[in-house]
């Protein structure tokens, strides 16, 4: 009886798994192309804060009171409309997301349009944050948080992607390594609150030249280690676990962004904040790690043939 049960939950199982990925590759490519977008908008808020252009565009949701405010184009202009209309594209396909979620409810996971419509409230709080930032004056807390939530899309969307997508040959489940990269995101998210704090508060240009405010500074430079050596044992797992094809390309991916980034950290205090560029590189491979991140929390977790054998 009890083989009979195993061997029947065992067909359930594959016929999900089968089934799942069948009517939903449009959705994934979605996600994926979201995340893509939604790292753009990262590191051009990164940009735009750089090049203080936070309040380039006097008012909200318009710029100079248009759409395209070709006559007051600047270079400030446009990071802060680019910015806007990268943020309004995002809403767009996260909106189609979750429309056609809830259009397709039946022939995919239950919890598909609930985590659809949670991007899409987060989306709606982004663009709050963001008009809040223009109408509060750049208020540190509201510009952090509004970082915050970008990222915490990233990882949404990054992670929901890899759980419509088919399993990826050569992507080892369970282990070490799933739980070492979850540790890891939660570090890097940490670390990215310093950061956004230390950064909304001008702290590093405090620090380096009149020796103030230099605990965010200090915060943020201590975070640095753990999230490197958290992301590296995460590496070191996935390929003694012997990860090919995405795996692999997971992990290096892991691995390059753990090294790079505090190489920017640090060529940003070497060169005094005086190269925007190497700012904003440093902001934009935050939000890389945390898509991968997110993408290996939930590539590694157990098949469903895998948890009803368990029980």
């Amino acid at each position: 009886m009890t083989g009979l049960i195993l061997r029947s939950s065992g067909r359930q199982a594959r016929g999900v798994c089968a089934a799942e990925p069948a009517g939903r590759p449009h959705l994934a490519r979605l996600c994926r192309h979201l995340v893509v977008a939604l790292i753009a908008l990262v590191t051009i808020g990164g940009a735009t804060r750089v090049m203080e252009a936070g309040l380039a565009c006097p008012d909200w949701p318009l710029c100079f009171g248009a759409l395209l405010p070709a006559g007051q184009m600047s270079l400030r202009v446009f990071l802060e409309w680019f910015h806007r209309l990268d943020a309004g594209l995002v809403s767009g396909g996260l909106l189609l997301l979750a429309a056609a979620s809830w259009v397709s409810r039946r022939r995919g996971p239950a919890w598909l349009p609930w985590v659809a419509s949670l991007a899409l409230l987060l989306v709606v709080l982004q663009a709050g944050l963001g008009a809040l930032t223009v109408t509060r004056l750049l208020r540190f807390d509201i510009v952090s948080a509004h970082l915050v939530t970008g990222l915490t899309l990233v990882a949404l969307l990054s992670g929901l992607a890899e759980a419509l997508a088919p399993p990826a040959p050569g992507v080892a489940v369970g282990g070490p390594a799933r739980a070492l990269a979850a540790v890891t995101l939660v570090l890097l998210m940490a670390q990215c609150l310093a950061g956004a704090l230390m950064a909304t508060q001008w702290a590093t240009g405090f620090c380096l030249h009149q020796g103030q405010a230099c605990s965010w500074l200090q915060l943020h430079r201590v975070l640095a280690a753990p999230v490197a050596l958290s992301g590296l044992a995460t590496v070191t797992a996935l390929l003694r676990r012997g990860a090919t094809g995405r795996g692999r390309l997971l992990a290096l991916l892991l691995a390059g962004g753990c090294l790079l980034q505090p190489l920017l950290g640090w060529l940003t205090l070497r060169l005094a904040l005086d190269q925007p560029l190497v700012t904003v590189a440093h902001q934009c491979t935050a939000a890389v790690l945390v898509a991968v991140l997110a993408a290996l929390v939930v590539s590694l977790r157990p098949s469903p043939s895998e948890v009803l054998s368990r029980g």
